[in-house]
């Protein structure tokens, strides 16, 4: 299972949030650059970033920050935040990212989703954000009356291959993942299910490894010391 160290962008900065409210924000590291290559030499072999000011504003606002992050490591990313047209998308790849999310948008407008993975079909992630089982978009501030596992199963239909399914009332939280949830997910779709949201230690990473998951992202986990990169590389590694 790959497991994705997480880096959130805003105004610049390495934060963390808790449930996804802007206002309950954490710096956890002035320098997103210096971050993203303490995670390299701990041995990350994929990051996660999310530009928090591009989810706002729809534009990509941290995109010239991502790109020395991508140069200042080599390691492969994916990037969401604000994902909202073809030429982002396009300006994304074109600076080396491995994967673009769209999330919002997919809600808004499936078709965007569909011309996407023809465009890009092993680099296009829908993220899927819940709260109470239902699609929250526009940062996590609306919630819809989509279910997320029809809403996940129309996304594969469109040619999706991979899913980032975030439970919003677990993320920053430490409360450990949903597993519940993210076994229907698993129930419901052929695609590459990422998990995000609650995890708080190395157990957790197991038990999402044992629902069959293919990935899962880390944020608080890692940065308040509950989690390290080498117990993360382990389940990584490792059968379990």
């Amino acid at each position: 299972m790959q497991i994705y160290p997480a880096i959130d962008l805003k105004n610049g900065r390495c934060v963390r949030l808790y449930q996804g409210d802007f206002a309950q924000q954490t710096v956890v590291n002035e320098d997103p650059v210096a971050q993203a290559r303490a995670f390299k030499q701990e041995g990350a072999t994929f990051l996660h970033i999310v530009d928090l000011d591009g989810a706002v504003s729809g534009t990509p606002v941290n995109l010239p920050l991502i790109e020395q992050m991508i140069e200042a490591t080599g390691l492969p990313v994916q990037v969401g935040g604000g994902i909202r047209s073809h030429a982002q998308i396009d300006a994304y790849l074109s600076a080396g990212t491995r994967r673009v999310i769209i999330g919002s948008k997919a809600v808004a407008d499936p078709a965007f989703v569909q011309e996407a993975v023809r465009r890009y079909p092993q680099q296009i992630a829908v993220g899927i954000d819940a709260k109470n089982g239902r699609v929250a978009t526009h940062g996590w501030l609306e919630v819809s009356e989509i279910s997320y596992l029809d809403f996940a199963e129309q996304m594969e239909q469109l040619g999706t291959r991979t899913i980032i399914f975030t439970d919003i009332s677990r993320d920053g939280t430490l409360a450990g993942p949903n597993l519940e949830a993210l076994a229907a997910l698993k129930k419901r779709v052929q695609a590459e299910i990422i998990a995000s949201g609650g995890v708080s230690n190395q157990d957790d990473l197991v038990k999402i490894s044992r629902l069959g998951i293919e990935g899962t992202i880390a944020g608080k986990a890692l940065y308040s010391g509950n989690l390290t990169m080498s117990q993360a590389l382990e389940v990584q590694n490792g059968p379990y």
